[in-house]
């Protein structure tokens, strides 16, 4: 589940985590707007500064244009419902903080840098030095001795300010289930450390265990959206990406794995679709409509499925369906397993589709047959 801002930053005043004083602004509510303040589109998609979706105004007056502006703006496909209207601050520093899962290990792994703002994703392709990647060990939790690392790695002299704030941040990662947890930037203001910005995706998975957290933040969603039901049904995320190798997976942070491992085995995603939450076979079936709609040059397509509360004879259902309705002359590769896994096989294995057990694997045939390879 993925939050937008205004949510997320909901979960970091309940963590202690320092953010500026803000209102949500809707088209049908403009009663938060203020001045001086920056006004922010709230999407689930990044890139919106970038995209003129973040403007920074001084009067009244530029904060009603702004936000007519951007509440007219469709950010990569996604239409502006709401606005964050947030208090200038006074910037002495920009850094990107952030801890998620190593694709490989699937450890937890903090990542820090001195250059935080619209560039990081430049700075990751370019200057990758300038990014400090720490593995996290899940027994013996954020140490003081990585603390101290990161905070000699931006140059904050006040290191038990920034321990206090990372750990902050680990707790709320571990406390919400978290896949990712993104501040870009963290700015450094004459009161301290602030996040200015949220970036946080919830593992699907932990639904069960967290039933009041999604309920709220589904029925948030659902609200600006004008959609009914997502809550108790699931939502397909998808992002477009520049490869050729289609994924879809079951969750957010197995979609996560998965495009490291594209990555680390010489491939590149056509596109980033995970199903979320408890799925259905219309689920999956959507899920293959939305990716071969769009992506009309795939060479091949990765489905990646972990079922733990979701069923895999339902998904295979969904795969078989589509696949009946809609013939494809590319490779799919689907690594399956969890709940009602062998009936899922036996469903696959009937329509004449390999299973793979191993991710791996799976990934690297999907890699290679995009590649030309047999």
């Amino acid at each position: 589940m993925k939050l937008y801002e205004f949510q997320g930053k909901a979960l970091f005043r309940e963590a202690g985590i320092p953010v500026p004083r803000g209102a949500v602004v809707t088209a049908a509510d403009r009663s938060g707007l203020f001045a001086p303040s920056a006004v922010k589109a709230q999407v689930l998609s990044g890139g919106r500064g970038k995209a003129g979706g973040v403007l920074l105004v001084s009067t009244q007056e530029e904060a009603e244009k702004a936000a007519d502006s951007i509440l007219s703006m469709e950010l990569k496909g996604e239409p502006v419902r709401a606005l964050l209207v947030e208090e200038k601050m006074n910037i002495r520093a920009e850094y990107y903080l952030a801890v998620t899962f190593d694709g490989e290990a699937g450890t937890p792994l903090f990542m820090a840098s001195a250059s935080g703002g619209m560039d990081i994703e430049s700075v990751a392709e370019h200057t990758p030095e300038k990014i400090l990647k720490l593995p996290v060990d899940p027994l013996w939790g954020l140490t003081d001795y990585k603390l101290r690392a990161m905070a000699d790695f931006l140059g904050y002299e006040n290191k038990k300010e920034f321990a206090a704030f990372a750990r902050k941040v680990w707790n709320l990662f571990r406390e919400k289930n978290a896949v990712l947890v993104e501040i870009n930037p963290l700015v450094v203001t004459d009161s301290g450390l602030v996040a200015l910005d949220s970036k946080i995706e919830i593992d699907d998975d932990a639904r069960p265990l967290l039933k009041d957290l999604f309920e709220k933040n589904l029925s948030e969603q659902s609200a600006l959206t004008g959609t009914e039901g997502e809550a108790d049904h699931g939502t397909i995320t998808y992002v477009p990406l520049d490869g050729n190798v289609g994924l879809i997976s079951d969750g957010a942070g197995t979609g996560m794995l998965t495009l490291d491992l594209i990555r680390d085995l010489g491939g590149d995603a056509a596109d980033f679709c995970e199903m979320g939450g408890l799925t259905s076979p219309e689920v999956m079936y959507s899920a293959m409509d939305q990716v071969f709609s769009d992506k009309k040059d795939i060479k091949s397509l990765l489905v990646v499925l972990i079922g733990g509360f979701n069923r895999m004879d339902e998904m295979a259902e969904g795969i078989t369906a589509f696949l009946r309705d809609h013939p494809v002359s590319i490779p799919l590769v689907v690594r399956l397993c969890g709940t009602m896994e062998e009936e899922g096989k036996a469903i696959m294995k009937e329509a004449g589709l390999p299973v793979y057990d191993d991710l791996r694997t799976a990934v690297a045939d999907a890699v290679r047959f995009a590649a030309g390879g047999n």
